[in-house]
């Protein structure tokens, strides 16, 4: 019996919004892309794969609860100085699944809603075509160096 092919094996994978770095391996796993991304908003994209499919051929909740974790700091660290960089770390998370989806392209869109300095909310919906599928709240907290919209250079 020979071993399953391993995920790093995939065609190779860039994301043009994100093209002044590399996409971290969690990124080239999962395969979505930043489609929108300006101060208080995002939006990712995830063309669904085999990958994302549970035990019964619809997208696994977790892949779902990513999205909405990560297209909800992606709405909080929008950078305005081209080459520099924001980034938070999650504090609360919850997720409310509406819905399933077991093909095409999930939509999940992020509106940072409030917070302070050191700390942002944010309210995620995923759309599978018209079909809200599931819906949730992040609370964020800047890293250090992020608070502000400059943010910081890239290491």
């Amino acid at each position: 019996m020979t071993a399953p092919p391993s995920l790093d094996q995939d065609e190779p994978f860039t994301d043009p919004l994100l093209s002044a770095e590399e996409p971290s391996g969690f990124q080239r796993t999962m395969r979505y892309q930043l489609a929108e991304w300006r101060p208080d908003e995002a939006v990712l994209t995830l063309d669904v794969l085999p990958r994302h499919l549970n035990r019964n051929g619809v997208v696994h909740g977790g892949v779902l609860a990513t999205l909405i974790d990560t297209v909800g700091g992606f709405a909080g660290t929008y950078c305005t100085v081209p080459g520099n960089k924001r980034g938070a770390v999650t504090l609360s998370l919850t997720t409310t699944f509406m819905a399933q989806a077991s093909g095409g392209t999930l939509r999940a869109v992020a509106r940072r809603r409030g917070g302070g300095r050191k700390i942002f909310m944010v309210t995620c919906e995923i759309f599978a075509g018209d079909t809200l599928v599931a819906m949730g709240e992040g609370t964020y907290r800047y890293r250090a160096g992020s608070e502000n919209p400059e943010g910081v250079p890239r290491a």
